[in-house]
């Protein structure tokens, strides 16, 4: 059960944004993340609790973040419920996407595992809806994934096999490279990986 910490920033401007502690495991459904948000100056700023089925697909998300609240599920594309920080108005959300999408590294994890790219597969697109902080707010976007890299790396607790991920922003052209081990994310614009307690799970 992989154990850590991410320090987060803007990935424009490196401004610090926090930290994720979290923990994930393999489990006899699928995999499953939980993570506490702090802010810079060490407050709670939120957390993230996400389960996927085996094929990758979000059978659970709740997120919180400023007292908002999302919760989740693929139902119909995928559907959601967000609820105001006075948990009187909450407004239900679908769109015809394969996932959920967010600032959390869990959410690059959870791409990677629904696409089960190899290094021989072609650019694959894919439909996200992003919740953005501090609010929440639901965004559909379209991004392509492609696997450029495979490399396996010895260490102190074995072999540990690296993808060199390319993301590609359909809207704007941008792409970014994330490098993911397991069920870690190693980086990524705005991710740093700054401790691990035990390896990635397999």
């Amino acid at each position: 059960m992989p154990r850590g910490r991410y320090s987060l920033h803007d990935p424009h401007d490196h401004t610090p944004l926090g930290e994720e502690h979290f923990h994930c495991a393999p489990g006899p459904s699928g995999w499953r993340y939980v993570s506490q948000l702090t802010t810079p100056s060490g407050d709670h700023a939120g957390s993230v609790d996400l389960a996927l089925d085996e094929l990758g697909r979000p059978i659970r998300l709740e997120l919180h973040a400023a007292s908002w609240q999302v919760r989740g599920a693929a139902i119909d594309g995928v559907t959601w419920v967000r609820t105001d920080p006075t948990g009187t108005h909450a407004t239900e959300g679908n769109a015809p996407a394969h996932a959920f999408t967010g600032r959390s590294p869990a959410f690059l994890i959870a791409t990677a595992r629904l696409l089960r790219l190899t290094p021989d597969s072609p650019a694959t697109r894919v439909r996200l809806v992003a919740f953005t902080e501090p609010v929440l707010a639901p965004r559909t976007l379209d991004q392509s994934w492609a696997l450029r890299n495979r490399e396996t790396h010895a260490t102190d607790n074995g072999l540990l096999t690296v993808d060199e991920y390319q993301v590609t922003a359909l809207d704007t052209g941008e792409q970014h490279t994330v490098h993911i081990a397991g069920d870690v994310v190693l980086a990524a614009p705005g991710i740093e990986l700054e401790d691990l307690d035990s390896p990635p799970s397999i």
